[in-house]
């Protein structure tokens, strides 16, 4: 077997081409127990995500989990799939087109294209196409505002077994974290007041809660900084919206398994706030950037039951940052940061002279 994957011929003469890729986590092709089987296999074999000695995880995750999971995973899929397929994937193809009008308006000269970690449309595919495009400097943006080893990391990790087969690699940056990021902040912050707009501040009795996703505790004990950035992205954005510390909570959701994750746990502390008296409820989830199953089903839905049926009375779930301008802003100005030193502006005089050659065109036509 070759220790190299094929190269595809090689454009001389031509410019460098530059690329950026948007990554999120992934999603099954249908919400169907065959494609949750599927995805699950995939992700949850990473040992990234699950830090179990390989042998013993492999018979439990074939014996048990793949056999008793994608059933009820892809009833969950299935209360929030769209006619055009899985929310995660829309967004994420949507947040790529407008990111890449905005880049384009600026005056840069990109492709801008999308890649799951997990799941159809996987990085290697996405980097194969590039290269084979005459992309030469590639730009791979998670979209997780948290680093994480279990998130971040294994995009960096499958980026680079590929560049680890390829001869001539292509030069590429990775954005690590952006938990504090003025403009990324400034987005939730927008998101959050636009929310209160329509339904009303907060009254003395009520609660933002902010749902991070959880991860196990170990992680923190181990050197995962996840946790900390967490407290910290609440934190700065209770500033932003000039909220007291008893105005606000940071919990964690999607706790898996037996062993003991991330604390506070997002719904056990709803049930809490609900018998001790809080009345409303507006959770917003800022470590998600695009809305999916997690924020959709778990939140938006299990979310309301949980605080409800322990004598709440109101709950809102505020949407991800999803496609709004503030975020594509934000979005567009860190990928500029991180593009620095790559030419990717077109020269006035190449413009003028593309600008001529059009305008000959049309008159000829």
């Amino acid at each position: 077997m070759p220790r190299f994957l094929p190269e595809p011929p090689y454009p001389h003469g031509t410019p460098a081409a530059t690329a950026v890729v948007l990554v999120n986590l992934g999603t099954p092709d249908a919400p169907t127990g065959p494609a949750l089987k599927r995805y699950l296999g995939e992700f949850l074999s990473d040992p990234r995500v699950v830090e179990i000695p390989k042998l013993a995880w492999w018979l439990i995750l074939n014996g048990i989990i793949l056999n008793v999971r994608p059933k009820k995973s892809a009833a969950k899929y299935a209360t929030v799939w769209t006619n055009e397929g899985s929310p995660l994937r829309v967004h994420t193809e949507r947040q790529t087109k407008l990111l890449k009008g905005w880049l384009g308006e600026r005056g840069h000269q990109l492709t801008v294209t999308w890649a799951m970690r997990y799941g159809t449309r996987a990085v290697p595919e996405v980097l194969a196409e590039l290269k084979a495009a005459g992309v030469r400097r590639i730009l791979l943006v998670p979209m997780y505002p948290q680093y994480a080893a279990s998130t971040t990391a294994t995009v960096v990790d499958e980026a680079c077994r590929w560049l680890l087969k390829t001869r001539n690699q292509p030069e590429m940056r990775f954005i690590r974290n952006y938990h504090d990021d003025p403009g990324y902040l400034a987005a939730l912050e927008k998101t959050v007041r636009e929310h209160w707009a329509q339904k009303g501040p907060l009254g003395a009795a009520d609660k933002l809660v902010m749902s991070f996703h959880g991860l196990p505790k170990r992680s923190l004990t181990l050197g995962d900084p996840y946790f900390c950035e967490c407290q910290k992205t609440g934190r700065l954005l209770a500033e932003r919206l000039g909220l007291r510390r008893e105005q606000y909570e940071v919990c964690f959701q999607s706790r898996f398994g037996k062993a003991e994750w991330l604390q506070p746990y997002t719904a056990p502390t709803l049930q809490a706030l609900a018998q001790s008296g809080t009345q409303r409820v507006d959770l917003i989830c800022p470590g998600f950037v695009a809305d999916c199953l997690e924020t959709l089903e778990e939140i938006a839905m299990e979310g309301k039951e949980d605080f409800l049926t322990a004598g709440g009375q109101t709950y809102h779930y505020i949407p991800a940052l999803n496609e709004s301008p503030s975020w594509i802003e934000a979005l567009g100005e860190l990928v500029e940061r991180h593009l620095g030193g790559w030419e990717t502006r077109q020269s006035p005089d190449i413009a003028a002279c593309e600008a001529s050659a059009a305008r000959a065109r049309a008159l000829g036509a």
